[in-house]
């Protein structure tokens, strides 16, 4: 029996099966995403989605949907589903009786005797993706029709029918190929029977996709279809359809496809399933690896890679390091990129974030020799920057605290922006800033002295206790018990935030045990959730506890009472260090709170965020690196608690 659960009387309900979306990625930066029933709600989703260097690495739809027939005494049945103004054309949701997601998914139709099973493979680290579809039970002789629908776009744009499409296609062995657009590459579509096909060149207009419609986006699309081929199909009889952007012997497909199915990862469980979902984040290009921070929109961002691989890849230190050694030969002046595509230097806590990664690569690996080869001329060249001031926006001061301040540009992870102006600017000193700061270089001097580094011991053996002496007289409320969120010009900011629970997770913290546990008594009773952590109270007067309506709405929340899963690992660590595995029980309870959301919203993965209002319902990006790399961080904790033993 399957581990994941859908309720089959409700697939053909839109109400239940449209919300829930699936998404398979090659390994490579390309994917397949779409609802259960295939109806595309987004204009990220596509059958077919993968970069074009030719346009910078970005990706882009080029098969947006497959249209299948079933043919019997010369009635046609459509299974495909659009949805269009005040209407779903076809209805083929209808005929939906069964749907899977492991070992790969795969749906299942009858149409009066007809039985037919549509299997997905996304083969990879190539640009392919394959259907087969097998006729399981069917009375009368029976064809299949496949008719491609083509967008050739960006996935943050629509289509448009337009007369600079180029709508002629070639014959090639087992099927056409196609190019809409000049710099694009060639879509080859194959199958592994002989199949004829006709040719109707056609434009479909105004496709709708309602989750940008929700979004406050532009929904609507017209989509090319170059025509459909057709073939007999037999009971018990597979057929597997191809489109890659290489041609491949159509007597090879079948092959390909069995041998692509007994390598898929095991999806029969909590954990492996968010192991397959970890894997999908990781990005080889070449000889480097990338972290995609999430899906569908996202690239890859230093940031969310150094908080996302203690998680994703605590049990592959190769790829662990691999992904470490790409980002860090983006170091610039002391800074990494917030996004490694745009090559922007503005984050104050990424380095600092660089160092805690590169801790826990230690602590997995144990292989210091490679530390210090790889990471440690890095870290001295990192610290020296923040002291000498990096620029006017980021210097350390006398009290060897780090002071972040650039008007109009956020520099810490809470960094969204309204009509150019920063929602939670955090101008000064920020509590997790100069907490991660004293853990850096409380970590470089250990290392220093494994080293035999005497230079680096001497110039900074005395800052460690300077930040001390600075962090709790700075940042401690004596009246509220807990940390101030930063300080600037106009002293405390007073708000409740997540940001503290920081300084009581990391492996040299500047608090003591005492002040962590008044800290994260704060934070549970303001801000934790079943689902993760607030960024705001529910009692301060600017809390958004909605995260809806247009981008400017959505983006006040985001951090202003959104709910954030990455910030649970840290204080899981925290009271794990605190109370020792005593915590393991509630450390679990925590965890399996997400199991639910496997066979909802994303399948087999976590969402960015969730509202800050109870049901906490899921939102932002379907699937995200940190927020999966968080639960497995916390499986990953309690497995090591259960195997201590008591002394």
């Amino acid at each position: 029996m399957s581990y994941l659960k859908f309720n089959k009387c409700e697939l053909v309900n839109l109400e239940y099966s449209l919300p829930i979306e699936m998404l398979n990625t090659n390994r490579a930066g390309g994917y397949t995403s779409t609802t259960i029933v295939g109806c595309n709600t987004r204009k990220y989703h596509g059958w077919l989605v993968c970069p074009i260097e030719e346009f910078g690495g970005e990706k882009h739809v080029l098969l947006s949907a497959l249209d299948e027939t079933i043919v019997q005494h010369e009635q046609a049945f459509n299974l495909s589903i659009r949805k269009y103004p005040g209407i779903y054309e076809p209805r083929g949701h209808k005929y939906i009786v069964d749907f899977e997601f492991e070992p790969t998914p795969s749906l299942t139709y009858r149409v009066g005797g007809v039985l037919l099973k549509k299997e997905l493979i996304v083969v990879h680290n190539e640009e392919q993706i394959l259907l087969r579809y097998t006729l399981l039970d069917a009375h009368s002789p029976t064809l299949l029709r496949l008719k491609p629908m083509l967008a050739y776009r960006s996935i943050h744009q629509l289509s448009k029918a337009n007369m600079y499409a180029n709508t002629q296609f070639r014959n090639i062995a087992g099927g056409i190929a196609s190019k809409l657009y000049a710099g694009y590459p060639t879509l080859n579509m194959q199958i592994s029977k002989n199949s004829e096909f006709v040719a109707i060149p056609d434009w479909y207009f105004n496709i709708e996709y309602l989750e940008e419609k929700k979004r406050g986006y532009e929904y609507m699309e017209d989509l090319f279809s170059p025509g459909y081929f057709e073939m007999s199909i037999n009971k018990g009889e597979s057929i597997v359809f191809s489109a890659s952007l290489k041609e491949i012997q159509p007597s090879m497909l079948s092959r390909k496809f069995n041998r692509e199915m007994k390598v898929r990862p095991p999806k029969d469980s909590f954990i492996n399933c968010l192991k397959n979902t970890a894997n999908q984040f990781v990005m080889k290009k070449g000889r480097t690896t990338e972290i995609v921070s999430g899906y569908h929109w996202y690239g890859c961002r230093s940031r969310d890679a150094f908080l996302s691989l203690p998680g994703l890849l605590h049990d592959d230190t190769k790829t662990y390091k691999s992904a470490l050694d790409s980002i860090s030969a983006l170091l610039k002046n002391g800074l990494f990129p917030s996004d490694t595509e745009d090559l922007i230097y503005n984050d104050v806590d990424t380095p600092l974030w660089y160092f805690w990664t590169i801790q826990k690569y230690l602590e997995y690996s144990g292989d210091e020799d490679i530390v210090r080869k790889s990471y440690w001329k890095k870290m001295k060249t990192i610290l020296e920057a923040y002291r000498n001031g990096i620029n006017d926006g980021i210097l350390m001061h006398d009290n060897c605290l780090i002071w972040a301040e650039e008007r109009g540009v956020p520099k810490t992870w809470m960094n969204a922006i309204v009509n150019s102006i920063p929602v939670t600017p955090r101008y000064g000193y920020a509590v997790e800033v100069n907490a991660l700061w004293y853990n850096a270089v409380c970590f470089a001097l250990e290392l220093a002295e494994k080293y035999n580094d005497n230079d680096f011991v001497e110039a900074w053996k005395n800052v460690p206790k300077t930040i001390e002496d600075n962090y709790m007289s700075i940042f401690w409320m004596p009246e509220k018990q807990h940390l101030a969120d930063y300080v600037g010009v106009q002293g405390q900011n007073q708000r409740i935030r997540p940001n503290e629970i920081i300084a009581t997770s990391l492996p040299y913290s500047p608090i003591s045990d005492e002040a962590k546990a008044q800290v994260l008594k704060a934070i549970e009773y303001d801000l934790l959730t079943p689902k993760g952590i607030r960024t705001l109270s529910p009692k301060n007067p600017v809390y958004k506890g909605i995260y809806e309506g247009s981008t400017e709405e959505r983006d006040q929340a985001f951090h202003q009472g959104s709910v954030w899963v990455w910030l649970l690992a840290h204080y899981v660590e925290a009271k794990f260090n605190l109370e020792g595995k005593s915590f393991t029980a509630q450390a679990q309870r925590i965890m399996n709170n997400f199991e639910e959301d496997m066979s909802s919203g994303g399948i087999c993965t976590i969402p960015e965020i969730y509202n800050g209002d109870p049901p906490h319902e899921a939102r932002g990006a379907i699937s995200q690196a940190w927020s999966v790399a968080a639960i497995l961080y916390i499986a990953h904790l309690i497995d090591i608690k259960q195997k201590t033993k008591k002394v």
